[in-house]
């Protein structure tokens, strides 16, 4: 099995251009980013993509940003999730990431939501990855597992930073909900969480090196699982972020570490530790 990394442009501060030269010098594979942006940029996103050789994994939040609109019905949800879809078919995304749901729901309307959300995907004909994300359905392990159970044909981006900060402990504790998404996952997000945050300063850190060392025991669990199931490619974007994700000194405001810096650690790290994976 091969790994693919991809640059998300989440906290990257200049053009979908300037991300591409970025992803190319890195050795990365790929962009994952949405086709929702400023005027203009559908179209330099497809430029970049086609000058470079790059892959696009299109990235969709329903019915509002990261943190969806509380009241939004599942109907909403679901005709944001349409036509984001169609926005983005010129392009032809490899998959698409959709952070999708709220976490406020009933279990039954997550299972309503994904059940309508899987039709969507084979009518127009694109492979939808649903991530463990806070503020959406799968925001904890146990609802997850939930929902997993009735929808077992649902694909899933498996974020346990998200997960690491919800339950305020490393999810070694919890390794059935790690074995079941492994069964399902499609897509890794390969942010470190910690018991109080989503993204510690620096993955490299020693003070961090458990947090680093549990993620990466989660990573193994979904790429041996990938293998049984018969991938020949798996998928991975580093994603440390900003927005309050990235720690700041105080007084100063000034972040402590360079995103790219971070993303680009983590990339080359988890290409030596796939490695190391399947070749033991």
């Amino acid at each position: 099995m091969e790994l693919l990394l991809f640059k998300t442009l989440w906290g990257h501060p200049g053009t979908p251009n300037s991300g591409g030269d970025l992803a190319v010098a890195a050795g990365f594979d790929g962009i994952e980013a949405p086709a929702v942006g400023p005027q203009g940029h559908l179209a330099e996103l497809e430029y970049t993509l086609d000058a470079n050789g790059l892959e696009w994994i299109q990235e969709i939040c329903t019915a509002g940003s990261y943190v969806p609109e509380r009241h939004a019905t599942v109907r909403e949800h679901l005709k944001d999730l349409e036509a984001q879809i169609r926005l983005g078919a010129a392009i032809q995304p490899r998959f698409i990431n959709v952070m999708g749901g709220c976490d406020a729901w009933r279990i039954s309307q997550s299972v309503a939501f994904f059940k309508d959300a899987l039709e969507l995907g084979e009518k127009y004909g694109v492979q939808l990855s649903f991530e463990t994300h806070r503020g959406r359905s799968m925001y904890c392990p146990w609802n997850t597992v939930d929902i997993l159970e009735q929808v077992p044909e649902m694909r899933i981006t498996c974020d346990f930073s998200h997960w690491v900060v919800v339950a305020e402990r490393l999810m070694d504790s919890e390794w059935d909900a790690i074995t079941l998404a492994a069964e399902h996952a499609h897509h890794i997000h390969s942010r470190v969480g910690y018991d109080q945050g989503p993204q510690v300063p620096h993955p490299g850190a020693p003070e961090y090196a458990e947090c680093l060392a549990s993620h990466q025991r989660c990573w193994e669990a979904i790429w041996q699982a990938q293998v049984r199931r018969g991938y020949s490619q798996t998928t991975m974007t580093p994603e440390f972020g900003p927005d309050g994700y990235l720690h700041h000194l105080p007084f100063t405001n000034a972040p402590i570490a360079d995103l790219w810096d971070l993303n680009r650690w983590i990339g080359a790290t988890e290409k030596e530790h796939f490695a190391q994976v399947m070749n033991s």
